[in-house]
């Protein structure tokens, strides 16, 4: 085992000891520790002053209980958290969840990323997560609200236009955070951009719902553009079918790229002929409107339907991993690699695993670009609506879009710069955890010890 190997098993059981029972949160801190450690193997100044290990702890979690009723005058309780991981290069910022699988390792992994993403988007962003085990499906809005109203309640006591900023994520949507802004304006009277993902009628940005999808596109682009190559005429898989995974296919459709899969949580549709626009909207219409399972496609537009399945072994030139976490397992990469993928661009948090990760590295013709790079244009929006809102304006559609283009092309060149070998070829995971890690870096070391 060399050196850096040692140096790096050693970080991580120090990790491990002092965050039992995080398995999510040790694979976050893994995937950006191995690159790290090589890099900073010869830069005294980080060592001493022990930036990796600091970043790794949290500034601190707020943990909190959520009591509301339900619509029979049951009473409910859940739990609340909220990540604020780092604020080193601006105010904590990251998504709100409402799931049942919500627990402290799942946040702490996702606000442990968020710092990363949002240093690479340029804009002054720290990184938080938070959110609860609530399950809003089944809920009635009436449900949803008292639930939201209350979550805020306590989580108003530690959020701020200049000390965190939180965001939708999965449950989240425009009906929560309406819900959750109106708490907090009311509790503090005061109108302020403490939130973002908003309405556009009290303080949102245009593009903000598309913005995660459209920018895993981008940065497919650009990846495919910095070889020499294009998304016209690819074959496109994609998994999932909330807003990340549709409004990637409907950039895609739109780039000339063949999209033949979506799947939700019953498993996947495959349309060898593709999605055309009209189809899409059928399908997002079925999911956001009338709550319904993907497997109803096939019965309106034909094709197949593979229940328990991800579409990983579909034949593709490009994927796009838009649903979960570790979605991508060994198998899923291996067969990626023998149809002859060419890119991955990823849409989800942390969704290949490390064994995959490894595969698809060891096999450098296929690019892959990392969650925390390839989707933070949803983030990168979160910060331009945080901006229109310090200005009291809203941008256009076209502007918006145009900023997107702007961060993701930003984000590329940066991982170009730090993760390109003396042969040309780019490991974008490597690239994005230094660029990612620098700019935080630099800010903790001015700061002195604290």
């Amino acid at each position: 085992m060399s050196h850096q190997a040692d140096d790096l098993e050693q970080f991580m059981e120090g990790v491990r000891r002092r965050n039992p029972g995080e398995p999510e949160f040790h694979q976050a801190v893994h995937e950006v520790a191995m690159d790290i450690i090589p890099y900073i193997a010869d830069k005294q100044v980080y060592k001493d002053l022990m930036i990796l290990e600091r970043m790794t702890e949290p500034d601190r979690i707020v943990t909190f209980r959520v009591v509301w009723e339900d619509d029979n005058g049951n009473i409910r309780v859940n739990r609340g958290f909220r990540v604020q991981q780092n604020n080193a290069i601006g105010p904590y910022k990251g998504g709100i969840r409402f799931h049942p699988t919500v627990t402290q390792s799942v946040l702490k992994f996702l606000a442990f990323e968020q710092v990363f993403k949002n240093s690479l988007t340029g804009l002054p962003m720290g990184g938080g997560k938070g959110g609860s085990d609530f399950n809003p499906k089944g809920k009635s809005d009436a449900e949803v609200m008292r639930f939201c109203q209350a979550f805020m309640t306590e989580l108003s006591r530690h959020i701020g236009p200049d000390t965190d900023v939180p965001a939708g994520d999965i449950g989240v949507g425009a009906r929560e955070v309406g819900y959750m802004f109106g708490q907090y304006k009311r509790l503090m009277n005061r109108f302020e951009g403490v939130l973002t993902g908003k309405a556009l009628e009290f303080g949102g940005s245009r593009i903000r719902t598309e913005a995660t999808g459209y920018g895993v596109v981008y940065m497919m682009d650009n990846m495919l553009r910095h070889h020499g190559e294009s998304i016209e005429g690819k074959t496109c898989v994609v998994s999932g079918s909330g807003n990340v995974a549709t409004f990637c296919a409907e950039k895609l459709i739109e780039l000339g790229g063949k999209v033949v899969t979506l799947s939700d949580s019953g498993g996947f549709i495959h349309d060898p002929d593709g999605f055309t626009q009209e189809k899409l909207q059928w399908i997002m219409d079925l999911k956001n409107n009338r709550r319904g399972r993907i497997e109803e496609y096939v019965g309106e537009f034909g094709g197949t339907f593979h229940a328990g399945q991800r579409p990983w072994n579909v034949p593709c030139d490009l994927a796009f991993p838009c649903a979960t976490q570790n979605e991508i397992e060994l198998a899923d990469a291996e067969a990626l690699i023998k149809n002859g993928c060419r890119a991955i661009s990823e849409g989800a948090n942390m969704p290949s695993t490390p064994e995959a990760i490894h595969a698809i590295q060891a096999h450098r013709e296929l690019l892959h670009a990392p969650s925390k790079a390839a989707n933070a244009g949803g983030v990168g929006v979160s910060g331009l609506e945080m901006s229109q809102n310090s200005l009291r304006l809203q941008w256009t559609r076209e502007e918006v879009d145009e900023r997107l283009k702007g961060i993701i092309a930003g984000i590329h060149e940066q991982m170009v710069t730090y993760g390109t070998a003396a042969d040309g070829h780019v490991d974008y995971f490597k690239g994005a955890n230094i660029a990612g890690f620098n700019k935080v870096a630099s800010a903790m070391i001015a700061y002195g010890v604290m």
